[in-house]
């Protein structure tokens, strides 16, 4: 995280991913990273899904699972999906969120480094 001028704290993100949708309530792309590329994402409606706090979306490559996906709506009334990636190559589970892009033509997955104090 770096300090604005102000004072204030800059939240740092980056575009990990682009998908398009692919059919009702699913998305079809690929995640970008320094450690991650990976091509074929799905991002597919979850229907063993129970309880509130179960994810709505499962994440796949090919027959791999490597994350879920919540359904969520912004305080501006946006609605979007966040996502947790993790896979036993990862060192740490990626958190991102899936948003329309403006244009209305796809998504972007967009990834920012969570609030909290760094050990350094």
């Amino acid at each position: 995280m770096v300090r604005a001028r102000n004072g204030k704290r800059r939240l740092t993100m980056a575009t990990i991913g682009t998908f398009k949708k692919t059919g009702s309530n699913e998305f079809g792309g690929e995640i970008v990273t320094l450690s991650v590329q990976a091509k074929g994402v799905r991002i597919v409606p979850d229907l063993r899904a129970s309880g509130e706090n179960a994810p709505s979306h499962r994440v796949l490559v090919g027959r791999a699972e490597i994350g879920a996906a919540w359904s969520k709506r912004s305080n501006e009334g946006r609605d979007y999906l966040g996502l947790k990636l993790d896979d036993p190559s990862f060192n740490a589970p990626i958190y991102a969120n899936l948003f329309d892009d403006e244009d209305g033509e796809g998504y972007s997955l967009i990834w920012s480094r969570p609030n909290g104090r760094r050990a350094d």
